[in-house]
C-alpha cells in the first residue's frame, strides 16, 4: 500500500514496544495453561484394583477376589481417600466410596461354587409317615345321626355323602328341610352332631 502523507487514513504502523508485548504474552500463556487447568485428573482404576485385592485378601479372578478388573473406561474424579465395605453379609461385592468426589463403585466378587450335599445327607432316612386312619363310614352308607343331651335322645337317619374315620367330620344327607348336615363319625353306621357327646 502506498501512503501519501496528506491522507489522514494512512499512517505508518507503530512498532510494538515492550509495554504492549507484556499483556499479549500473558494472554498467550494463559491460553496455553487454561486447558491443563480445566482438566481434572481421573482416578486410576489400577489403584482401585489393588485396593480391592487388599480389602478381600484375594487377587482378581480368584475365588473371594474381584471377578474382573474395574473398567478402565470409567472417568471417576480423583479421590484422596477410598473407603471400602462389603455390599451384603454374603460378601458378593465390594463397595468403593469416595466421600470428597461423591462417587461409588460396586465391584462383584467371585463367589465359591455351590457344592453338592454330602452323600450321608443325601442318604438320610425318609421321614416316618403316620398311617392313615381307618375309614368306618363310606360314602353311600346308611348313617344314624344321634343327639344325646340331658336324658333325651334324638335320632335321624340319612346317607353318608363323604368318607370318615372315627372322630372325623362327614356330610350326611337327611330327609327334611335341612340337608345335608355335618356330623362326626362314631363307628360304622353311627354319627353325632358336633358339640354333643355320645
Amino acid at each position: 500500500m502506498i501512503c501519501r502523507p496528506a491522507t489522514p487514513f494512512c499512517r505508518p504502523r507503530a512498532v510494538p514496544t515492550e509495554r504492549h508485548m507484556k499483556p499479549i504474552i500473558a494472554c498467550l500463556l494463559l491460553g496455553i495453561a487454561a486447558p491443563a487447568l480445566a482438566e481434572t485428573p481421573f482416578q486410576d482404576t489400577a489403584t482401585l484394583d489393588r485396593a480391592v485385592a487388599s480389602f478381600t485378601g484375594k487377587p482378581i479372578g480368584t475365588e473371594g477376589g474381584a471377578r474382573t478388573p474395574v473398567d478402565p473406561r470409567l472417568k471417576l474424579a480423583s479421590c484422596s481417600t477410598l473407603m471400602m465395605k462389603w455390599r451384603q453379609d454374603n460378601h458378593d461385592a465390594v463397595v468403593i466410596t469416595c466421600a470428597d468426589a461423591e462417587w461409588r463403585v460396586f465391584v462383584p466378587v467371585l463367589m465359591p461354587a455351590v457344592s453338592a450335599p454330602p452323600p450321608a445327607a443325601a442318604a438320610a432316612p425318609a421321614p416316618v409317615v403316620a398311617a392313615k386312619p381307618e375309614v368306618v363310614i363310606k360314602r353311600g352308607d346308611p348313617v344314624s345321626v344321634e343327639v344325646n343331651s340331658g336324658g333325651f335322645s334324638v335320632t335321624r337317619d340319612g346317607i353318608a355323602m363323604t368318607d370318615a374315620a372315627v372322630g372325623a367330620r362327614l356330610l350326611v344327607d337327611v330327609t327334611g328341610p335341612k340337608k345335608p348336615i355335618q356330623a362326626i363319625a362314631l363307628e360304622a353306621g353311627r354319627a353325632t352332631l358336633p358339640g354333643f357327646s355320645r
